[in-house]
């Protein structure tokens, strides 16, 4: 399998690009890492590579919050400014910068 360096970065927020949620993602795969049961749950005619980064998104669309697991390919940098309302946001990162989460920052005691 082709492996690349992945486009989006661990705090960015990114939307979907064929369906409306987005959210900020949190850990990123370098290529498909989940089970075979789900990729084929994929419309054949939407499924996307397995030979691409996939991304764990702490997601949210107008109904609800969750998690997602996106390819590279359905990816597109959300631009709206807005934070993401996912509840657990502020469990993996600190301060909303505009476009972006910073992580936390754990200081020894």
């Amino acid at each position: 399998m082709l492996q690349r360096d992945a486009k989006f970065n661990i705090g960015q927020i990114v939307r979907h690009r064929l369906y409306p949620f987005r959210g900020v993602i949190f850990d990123v795969d370098p290529t498909f890492n989940n089970t075979e049961e789900w990729w084929q749950s994929i419309p054949e005619d939407v499924r996307p590579k397995k030979d691409q980064p996939y991304y764990h998104l702490l997601a949210e669309n107008d109904a609800n919050a969750y998690i997602a697991y996106v390819s590279e390919q359905n990816l597109l940098i959300d631009d709206s400014g807005e934070p993401v309302q996912h509840p657990q946001v502020q469990e993996l990162f600190g301060e909303f910068k505009g476009d972006f989460y910073a992580l936390h920052t754990e200081t020894a005691h």
